[in-house]
């Protein structure tokens, strides 16, 4: 199996990914659109089967008619996408574990916050989290707003129900490059933030159209704000000293969205 990260240089900066699988097929995974697809497909000799949508929004849909319409491909999404995912041919279902190839797999999240018919995607290698496709729930050095069909509160239990307990060593694979922008916001709430600083100079030098920077989720513990709710620094600059961590994480999502 191999993930190609494909950097759209799409207005809404978004990723689209492709997994090519070794009997020459291939999924895609939040399609920006029909071209791009089409052409690493044709690069790659590969046959597309299947479009998984991690959520609605139509900047993670719009190509899904005509790669269906091209490849008559099935188009998998969470159960609250019926209706408004393009193409919606199976449903899944929370902890589903979808066989890829020998030895790996991807396991179903349901990751509720930024919508209500969100999924995040585990890359199981040998039955061991190795990445994990998190569309707009997790960003590198970020969470995904809430503020188009979503809900704050509902996204810190996702958060901590389902990210924080992933191994160090997971690579997060976003649906939006947001890690310059995200950084700059880690500094404005914890500016001696040392690791932060150290990623942000690697952030404005990369290149996302020749290889986009990564993070793992062992990253995310000292990057991502979100990920850092008892620290008294953030917690100061949120005016949330003696509040819940929950509390903390409402308000740097307020503080974020009008950043």
């Amino acid at each position: 199996m191999k993930i190609h990260q494909i950097y759209t240089q799409s207005f809404l900066r978004n990723f689209t990914y492709l997994i090519e699988l070794g009997n020459g097929s291939a999924m895609v995974i939040d399609p920006w659109e029909a071209g791009v697809v089409n052409s690493l497909l044709a690069e790659n000799n590969l046959r597309l089967t299947t479009i998984i949508n991690t959520h609605e929004h139509w900047d993670h849909t719009q190509g899904n008619e005509t790669l269906v319409r091209e490849h008559d491909c099935e188009v998998w999404a969470h159960e609250n996408g019926q209706g408004k995912i393009p193409g919606l041919t199976r449903v899944l279902s929370t902890g589903e574990v979808i066989d890829l190839e020998p030895g790996a797999q991807l396991q179903v999240l349901n990751t509720p916050g930024h919508t209500f018919a969100h999924l995040c995607f585990v890359v199981l290698d040998q039955g061991q989290p190795k990445a994990v496709f998190t569309g707009d729930t997790l960003f590198n050095a970020g969470v995904g707003n809430c503020t188009n069909g979503g809900d704050a509160e509902v996204m810190y239990q996702t958060i901590v129900d389902q990210f924080h307990s992933l191994n160090d060593t997971v690579t997060v694979y976003p649906g939006h490059e947001y890690l310059e922008n995200n950084l700059r916001f880690t500094l404005s709430m914890e500016p001696d933030n040392a690791d932060a600083q150290a990623w942000l100079v690697r952030a404005v030098a990369a290149d996302p159209t020749v290889e986009p920077l990564t993070t793992t989720i062992g990253d995310e513990r000292k990057l991502n704000t979100f990920f850092r709710l008892d620290n008294p620094i953030i917690r100061s600059a949120v005016d949330c000293l003696e509040c819940s961590d929950k509390e903390v994480f409402v308000a740097l999502r307020s503080r974020r969205d009008n950043w």
